[in-house]
């Protein structure tokens, strides 16, 4: 069945029509790529249309980006842990409460890539924690 956009002038871009098609759609969250086959309607003109809410893609975006928050949560353990530092000191060290890493760790915040930032270069020069302490 036809939408009610396909086969009329593109609002967007004025030069071209909008054809119902089925489009890959690549998103990028947090350095990380998630493609998904998008059923919308498309200017023939340009890149650009209106796309269908689709349930299923929408639970599989989501799936995406939780696993891409638990791999950065299990990768900030892992490096604080590399560090010996406690929850504390490492939120005291991202200028977070104290209690910052510990909900970053499980979940419950998402840290700023600041944050993610930090550690990742600590966990390539570890040698850069000493400084940061003395600072």
């Amino acid at each position: 069945m036809a939408s009610k956009w396909n086969g009329k002038p593109c609002h967007l871009c004025g030069a071209g029509r909008l054809r119902d098609r089925v489009k890959t759609i690549t998103q990028e969250y947090k350095g990380h790529r998630f493609s998904s086959k998008t059923r919308g309607s498309f200017c023939d003109h340009g890149a650009d249309g209106f796309v269908e809410f689709d349930a299923a893609e929408e639970a599989a975006w989501l799936a995406f980006r939780d696993r891409v928050d638990a791999a950065e949560a299990a990768d900030l353990i892992r490096i604080r842990k590399k560090l010996k530092l406690t929850q504390i000191q490492a939120a005291q060290l991202a200028g977070g409460g104290k209690n910052a890493f510990s909900r970053y760790e499980r979940g419950q915040a998402k840290p700023v890539a600041a944050v993610i930032n930090l550690f990742r270069l600590l966990d390539r020069h570890p040698e850069l924690l000493d400084d940061l302490k003395a600072g």
